[in-house]
């Protein structure tokens, strides 16, 4: 007798949950690829994510409450050391932030007027779903509002660019042809970029 029907036998309704879970499941038994997440599903991954990896580099995790507030999503301390935390997520390979504050094509000043919605206690956190199955860990980046602003101002080849890149290579037919937009190594989430982050905005 097979487990499945054990269980059937034990907990009718257990089986049924189970049935229901398995109707994913090709013919051959392989999952089927998750659809692509709503925005909503975006930003609420993400922000969990980010809350978990903090949480396991020993840092205490706060959340609002109530509306959110527009500058940052999450609080955490360790000590007497604390940041706020703008989560973003993405699923494209690529993070819109400044598109509002573009006119007449001036990407540095779009650039800027960004900057300045953040405060010197804040640092961003991007996770990159794109090409992570479920069952993988996506890609996450921090960053100061200074870092990404100056990162976004060097863009297309000095242009400027109102999304941030994970990694990018401009085609013939750009105006930064030839060139690569690629997310600084040492904005990868560890504990050595926490340390560094902490250390810039102390000096």
């Amino acid at each position: 007798m097979s487990q499945l029907s054990k269980t059937n036998e034990s907990n009718p309704f257990l089986f049924d949950w189970c049935r229901m879970s398995c109707s994913s499941l090709h013919p051959c038994g392989e999952i089927e690829m998750a659809e692509k997440m709503s925005q909503w599903q975006v930003a609420t991954a993400a922000e969990a994510l980010a809350a978990a990896q903090f949480a396991r580099f020993g840092w205490d995790v706060s959340v609002q409450y109530g509306a959110n507030l527009p500058e940052f999503d999450l609080v955490v301390t360790r000590g007497d050391a604390m940041l706020k935390v703008s989560v973003k997520g993405s699923q494209d390979g690529g993070w819109g932030l400044t598109q509002s504050f573009l006119k007449n094509a001036d990407y540095h000043a779009a650039a800027d007027v960004w900057l300045k919605r953040h405060g010197n206690k804040t640092v961003m956190c991007f996770v990159q779903f794109k090409g992570c199955e479920p069952t993988e860990m996506p890609r996450l980046y921090l960053a100061t509002p200074t870092e990404v602003a100056a990162w976004l101002k060097h863009a297309a080849d000095g242009r400027g660019d109102t999304v941030l890149r994970e990694f990018h290579q401009w085609g013939p037919s750009a105006q930064a042809a030839g060139t690569v937009d690629e997310i600084p190594p040492d904005w990868k989430m560890d504990a050595s970029c926490i340390d560094r982050l902490l250390s810039t905005l102390r000096a």
